[in-house]
């Protein structure tokens, strides 16, 4: 199965590939990403402003390769690292993402020695440059932003039309569910035609089943992924699946938050890049749309941190590390985060410039128990994830919990073991 998938990313890498622009050249910095909706697009075009203003000498391309989650551009990545035609620098989540597909097999350069040079190193968060640390105890990416999955987002006239809540435990929001359905509202949206939602929306109920002390072992192999609370996390989603959107398996994420703009659904399980989306339309907080911790993980903050490194071999060194400079400045995370809906992996924020709710994530970020994503590369190998993400899929058809375990087990022995 391993290598099935494989050889499909690496597919469709090529295809891809073969299409984009030949290396950038001279002053251009080609860029290498996946933002390419709604607000994520405009906060890009936002850092690259300022990168111009701070290094007038260089251009910023933007390779961007669509799909949420960076499914295809991490096979084109594969692709052009293995060819010997790495772009200048390119998006890559920190943690097991960047170290079992890129820094292990020798694709990237330590960036420690930059770090210290522009004496910006204790300007990060140190848990989260943890998530770009290696075991020889060096920096290989500078992070840009940190997200939040762990977020359920509402459709706040709709919950105020009916007289309803945003739920605190699982139960009760199955309580809320029913009484949306009986309304005749669509309780939970969820796009999976990319597979990852899923696995985004499984990974934060077992958060809330398992704590985040078992949650966090089974990635250090200290828990078993037959613990009752993976299993709980299974008959919980299989619940919910009786209350999403008929044509889940038709939309994108950003699909089902649509649903949530059009008032077709009240809630949407989805990382903060969805308020992101909810800015772009012309959305208020707290009037249009309302957000709280997915039931069971209040006190949690599962990370999500999107990171640039310094490939081996590029053609642009010095603007690469221009580009770098920029993606750790204060100026370039400020601009950035408020219009992508993250907070900065910087401690010094203006913080006047964020949302209402940017604002409650840098408080909330500040005192809660950390968990890194499995979909968004945090957690877990590339490898792990993929096949993670086919088994859900497949549950969300057949419902069949043992029959899942069990291939869950298997997984995780071939990956994590």
């Amino acid at each position: 199965m391993r290598r099935v998938v494989l050889a499909v990313m690496l597919s469709l890498a090529l295809i891809v590939a073969g299409a984009a622009p030949a290396l950038a050249q001279g002053g251009q910095v080609e860029i290498v990403n996946w933002w390419t909706a709604g607000g994520e697009e405009d906060a890009l075009v936002a850092l690259f402003e300022v990168f111009r203003e701070q290094h007038p000498e260089f251009e910023p391309i933007s390779s961007a390769v669509a799909g949420g989650a960076g499914t295809d551009a991490k096979a084109v990545m594969i692709t052009r690292l293995v060819g010997g035609n790495p772009p200048d620098s390119f998006q890559v989540h920190g943690g097991a993402e960047l170290f079992y597909s890129y820094v292990d097999p020798g694709f990237m350069q330590p960036v420690t020695d930059l770090l210290e040079e522009w004496g910006v190193m204790d300007d990060f968060n140190p848990e989260i440059l943890d998530l770009v640390r290696g075991d020889d105890g060096e920096i290989y990416s500078v992070p840009l932003n940190i997200h939040r999955s762990n977020v359920l987002w509402t459709n706040q006239r709709i919950l105020d039309e009916h007289g309803l809540e945003a739920p605190e435990t699982i139960e009760e929001m199955f309580e809320v569910f029913e009484a949306l359905e009986e309304a005749g509202v669509t309780p939970l949206a969820l796009g999976d035609l990319n597979r990852w939602p899923t696995l985004h929306l499984f990974e934060n109920l077992m958060l809330a089943t398992m704590g985040p002390e078992d949650y966090n072992g089974l990635w250090d192999g200290s828990v078993s992924f037959d613990h009752e609370g993976v299993i709980e996390a299974l008959e919980i989603l299989d619940r919910a699946l009786d209350y999403v959107n008929p044509d889940h398996a038709a939309l994108d994420w950003q699909g089902a938050a649509e649903l949530i703009v059009e008032d077709e659904a009240a809630f949407n399980v989805m990382g903060d890049w969805a308020e992101g989306y909810f800015r772009a339309v012309d959305w208020e907080p707290l009037e249009d749309y309302g957000w709280t911790t997915v039931p069971g993980t209040e006190g949690n903050f599962m990370v999500v941190t999107d990171t640039f490194g310094l490939p081996e071999g590029i053609s642009n060194p010095e603007g690469a590390e221009a580009w770098l400079k920029t993606v750790a400045s204060r100026e370039g995370q400020d601009a950035f985060n408020p219009i992508k809906g993250s907070i900065p992996a910087r401690v010094d924020p203006d913080v006047d410039r964020y949302s209402i709710y940017l604002q409650s994530s840098i408080d909330d970020f500040a005192v809660d128990t950390l968990t890194p994503s499995i979909a968004h590369g945090s957690a877990a190998p590339e490898g792990f994830v993929s096949e993670l993400e086919d088994i859900l899929n497949e549950f969300v058809a057949d419902r069949d919990i043992d029959h899942t375990v069990n291939r869950i087990m298997t997984i995780a022995g071939d990956y994590l073991e």
